[in-house]
C-alpha cells in the first residue's frame, strides 16, 4: 500500500513551492492530489494545477453524489470561500504514493478516511516574523493587494495551528523552512523511506 503525505502549515511556510519541488522529483514518484476551491484563482494560478476552481453550482453536485470527503469554509473579506477534498479517483494506495496540500482539518478527515497507517503528516513551520514577510512580499507582487485578507488569513492561522490543536491530532515531528533547501532535504528523506 501507498502512502498520502499531506503538506500542511500556515500561511506562507513555502507548502506551495515545497509542493512542486517534491511532487517533480522523479526518485519520489509521488502523484499529486489536486483540492477544490471556491475562491478565485491568484495571479499565476492556473486550474488543475494548484487547485480545481469551481462554482457553488459545481460544489454543490459533488456534495450531492457523495463524494466531497472533508470541507473548510473561510469567512474572507470577499464572502465565503469553501476549500475541499473530493473522492474523484485520483486517490488510489494501491498504485502509489500521493502528496497533496491541506489543513489540519484535512489531515484528520483524509487520515479518518485511508487509516493512520496511510497518512502522515508533514507540518511545516517558520518563524511568525518571516513568515508575515513572506506573506507581505506574495501580496505586493500581485496585481491588487488583497492585505485585509491577508492579515486575516495570518490570525486565523494560529487558532487553526494552535500547540493545543496539533497535540491532539499527534503532530510531533516539525520540519522548519528556513532554507527552502534545507526543508526539502528532510522531507525527500522522510518520503523516501517511506516515513
Amino acid at each position: 500500500m501507498g502512502r498520502l503525505y499531506i503538506l500542511m502549515g500556515k500561511s506562507a511556510t513555502g507548502k506551495d513551492t515545497l509542493y512542486q519541488c517534491l511532487t517533480q522529483d522523479p526518485e519520489l514518484k509521488l502523484n499529486r492530489v489536486i483540492g477544490y476551491t471556491t475562491r478565485p484563482p491568484r495571479e499565476g494560478e492556473q486550474d488543475g494545477r494548484e487547485y480545481r476552481f469551481v462554482d457553488q453550482e459545481m460544489r454543490r453536485r459533488l456534495h450531492e453524489s457523495g463524494s466531497v470527503i472533508e470541507e473548510r469554509v473561510y469567512h474572507t473579506v470577499y464572502g465565503d470561500w469553501y476549500y475541499f477534498t473530493a473522492d474523484d479517483g485520483q486517490i488510489d494506495l494501491e498504485t502509489g504514493d500521493y502528496l497533496m496540500i491541506g489543513t489540519l482539518e484535512t489531515y484528520l478527515s483524509i487520515r479518518n478516511r485511508y487509516g493512520a497507517e496511510h497518512v502522515v503528516p508533514l507540518y511545516i513551520e517558520v518563524e511568525d516574523g518571516e513568515r508575515l514577510r513572506r506573506a507581505i512580499a506574495r501580496e505586493e507582487k500581485t496585481g491588487a493587494p488583497k492585505y485585509a485578507e491577508m492579515c486575516r488569513r495570518y490570525l486565523a492561522d494560529d487558532r487553526d495551528f494552535s500547540e493545543e490543536r496539533l497535540r491532539e491530532a499527534g503532530i510531533v515531528r516539525r520540519y522548519r523552512n528556513r532554507t527552502i533547501r534545507e526543508c526539502l532535504a528532510q522531507l525527500r528523506d522522510v518520503i523516501a523511506s517511506k516515513g
